[in-house]
C-alpha cells in the first residue's frame, strides 16, 4: 500500500483523508490552492485597506458585543473588516441562529471568518439553499459552517459551485462525498464545470485506452475523486503528458493503471521533469538497470514521487542509522518515512534488543498503527519465558 501518498492525501483535505503520523509526503499542493491561499484577499481587495486613517464602525462593534464576538481576535485576524462603512452583523447571525446555531457557535463562526458579516443576506441565503442541495438537513449544514466557516462564506463562485454539484451528483458522487469536498478541497467548485468535465473525460478515455473496462471504469474514477479531488484542478493535457512519461519509460499500461491505483491521482501533480530527475536519481543510487529500477518503482512509487532533495535526505538518515544500500534496496518502501520517524522506530527497536543493521526493514515500515502491531509482537516474543523440558515441575500437593 502506498502509505506516503495515502496519509499525505488524506492531510491535505483535512479530513478526507486521515494523515498518519507515520508518514510524510513531502508534496506541496501550494499550487494546487490559489484561489484558496487568496480567498481572502480577494475579498479583502473589494474594500478598504487604510487601516491607519480609518476608523472602525462603530455600529459594527456595538452589534458585534451584543453577540458576545471577541473583538481582540477580529483585530488580530482581520481588522479591516471593522473598517468597513457597511456590515450585516445582525442579519448574518439571524440566519445562522434560523439554521440551529446557538449563541456560542454564532460568535465562534464570526471570530474565524470575520468577512462573513460584510456579505448580504440575499448572497448567504443563496449559498444556504446551494449547499443544502447536498447536507441531510439544516442541522448537519450548521456543523459544517461552524468547522469551515471559510468555505461556506466563500460567494464568488456560485453559479459555477452550482453546476458543479449538479454534475457531480450525475457523475455517481454521494452526497456526503460531495460535501466533503465543499469543505477541504473548494476550489474545484471554482472552476467552470465544463473544465472538470474535460479531466473526468481524459481520464475515462486513458482508463479504457490503458486497457480498463468499460464495467469498472465509473467505479475507478468515482474512487479516483474519492481520494484525490485535486486531480480536478490539472489540465487535460497535464494529465496526458504524465500518462506518456510513464509509457515512455517502459512501463506497461497494466503497470500504469497499477501506478494510478497505489498513487491515487497525485502522479497528476507531478511533472515529467521532476520525475525524470527522480528515477535518475534512484538508478544511480542503488546501481540498477531501466528494468530493475522499474520493478522497484512499482514497489515502491515514493521513487517516482519523492523530489531528489527528498529522496537524498532520507537515504543519508538511513545510512548515519548504519543502514545498508542494500537493505533499502531490498525494502525500498522504507523512504516513504521521514527520517525523524525512522530514528524514533529505530530507537524503540533497539531497547528490544532488535539490530535493525543486520535484519530486513520490513519492521520500520508502514503507518504508526501498522508499526505498533510489529513492536508489540516483537516485544512479546522477547519477554516470552524459554520452556525448558527437563526442568523439574514443582506442582503442590
Amino acid at each position: 500500500m502506498l502509505r506516503g501518498v495515502a496519509h499525505s492525501a488524506k492531510e491535505t483535505f483535512t479530513l478526507l483523508l486521515t494523515k498518519s503520523p507515520s508518514s510524510n509526503t513531502g508534496l506541496k499542493f501550494l499550487s494546487a490552492w490559489p484561489d484558496v491561499a487568496n480567498r481572502s484577499f480577494l475579498i479583502h481587495s473589494n474594500y478598504t485597506t487604510d487601516t491607519k486613517s480609518r476608523e472602525e464602525n462603530k455600529k459594527t462593534l456595538e452589534n458585534l458585543y451584543s453577540l458576545s464576538v471577541d473583538i481582540t481576535k477580529i483585530r488580530r485576524l482581520k481588522e479591516w473588516v471593522l473598517l468597513q462603512d457597511v456590515a450585516y452583523v445582525k442579519e448574518i447571525a439571524g440566519i445562522l441562529q434560523e439554521m440551529g446555531a446557538d449563541e456560542t457557535t454564532v460568535a465562534s463562526i464570526i471570530e474565524r471568518c470575520p468577512e462573513a458579516i460584510l456579505h448580504t443576506p440575499a448572497e448567504i441565503n443563496s449559498q444556504r439553499a446551494l449547499w443544502q442541495l447536498v447536507c441531510q438537513n439544516e442541522k448537519q449544514l450548521i456543523k459544517l459552517i461552524e468547522q469551515f466557516p471559510e468555505s461556506f462564506f466563500t460567494t464568488e463562485y456560485q453559479q459555477n459551485q452550482k453546476a458543479n454539484i449538479l454534475f457531480f451528483q450525475e457523475l455517481g458522487l454521494k452526497n456526503n462525498i460531495i460535501t466533503r469536498f465543499l469543505t477541504s478541497a473548494p476550489n474545484i467548485f471554482y472552476n467552470p464545470v465544463e473544465q472538470n468535465k474535460n479531466v473526468i473525460e481524459t481520464l475515462q478515455r486513458n482508463y479504457l485506452n490503458l486497457g480498463g473496462s468499460e464495467a469498472n471504469m465509473k467505479i475507478w474514477i468515482l474512487k479516483l475523486l474519492s481520494q484525490n479531488p485535486f486531480i480536478l484542478l490539472n489540465t487535460s493535457t497535464a494529465i496526458q503528458e504524465n500518462l506518456e512519461f510513464l509509457q515512455k519509460n517502459y512501463f506497461t499500461d497494466q503497470e500504469v493503471l497499477q501506478l494510478l491505483s497505489k498513487l491515487k491521482g497525485f502522479i497528476f501533480q507531478l511533472n515529467s521533469t521532476t520525475m525524470q530527475k527522480s528515477m535518475l536519481f534512484s538508478k544511480n543510487i542503488f546501481k540498477c538497470s531501466d528494468q530493475e529500477l522499474k520493478q522497484l518503482v512499482l514497489k515502491c512509487p515514493a521513487l517516482l514521487y519523492y523530489s531528489v532533495t527528498v529522496l537524498e535526505e532520507r537515504l543519508e538518515g538511513l545510512l548515519k542509522e548504519g543502514i545498508s544500500i542494500a537493505q533499502i534496496r531490498e525494502t525500498p518502501m522504507v523512504l516513504e518515512l521521514t527520517t525523524q520517524i525512522v530514528q524514533y522506530r529505530i530507537k524503540k527497536l533497539s531497547a528490544l534488543g532488535y539490530d535493525i543493521k543486520s535484519g530486513n526493514l520490513e519492521s520500520l515500515n508502514g503507518t504508526k498503527k501498522d508499526f505498533e502491531v510489529t513492536y508489540g509482537k516483537i516485544q512479546s516474543k522477547k519477554e516470552r519465558p524459554v520452556f525448558n523440558p527437563v526442568a523439574p515441575l514443582h506442582i503442590e500437593d
